[in-house]
């Protein structure tokens, strides 16, 4: 099992670097003549309880990326710790990050992702997250698909 553990992790390590590859940050993007086909929000770090600081500054770079491109698709793929704020289990610890992440799915439409595998590394499965978390197979994998649709990325935090 430890074997099979450490084979995951570096296959996403692998994953995250390539990601990094193509990361910006808001300000490149407002600066563009023309809008990328979309942006993900690349969001991983150690610590939990970041999502309720983050999220309000993320939103804030939503509406001014929507404001320049008023049709821009946006995704947040959220696979470190922090994910962790988006369990069910934890709407009253995390009530500010789970609200932000309602709005952001509900009214601003935009995609959020969590990763499965890192969930499933603290037995937690795609059940423990509210319906409007969505439950990606890996998270640098879900990021790769949207640099594969051509979305570019902007790595938080």
């Amino acid at each position: 099992m430890k074997r099979k553990l450490v084979k995951i992790a570096t296959f996403l390590t692998a994953l995250l670097v390539l990601t990094s590859v193509w990361a910006t940050d808001v300000e490149t993007v407002l600066a563009a003549e023309e809008a990328p086909d979309g942006v993900v929000f690349e969001i991983v770090s150690g610590e939990e309880g970041l999502l309720s600081r983050l999220l309000p500054a993320v939103k804030a770079d939503i509406k001014k990326l929507r404001e320049r491109f008023p049709e821009l698709p946006v995704a947040i793929v959220t696979h470190g710790n922090e994910q962790f704020d988006l369990l069910t289990e934890n709407r009253d610890t995390e009530a500010a990050a789970h609200t932000l992440a309602k709005e952001l799915v509900n009214a601003d439409e935009v995609n959020l992702h969590v990763c499965n595998v890192h969930a499933g590394w603290r037995n937690k499965s795609p059940e423990d997250f509210p319906d409007y978390v969505n439950v990606a197979a890996t998270g640098p994998a879900q990021i790769r698909t949207y640099i594969d649709m051509g979305y570019v990325v902007i790595t938080l935090p």
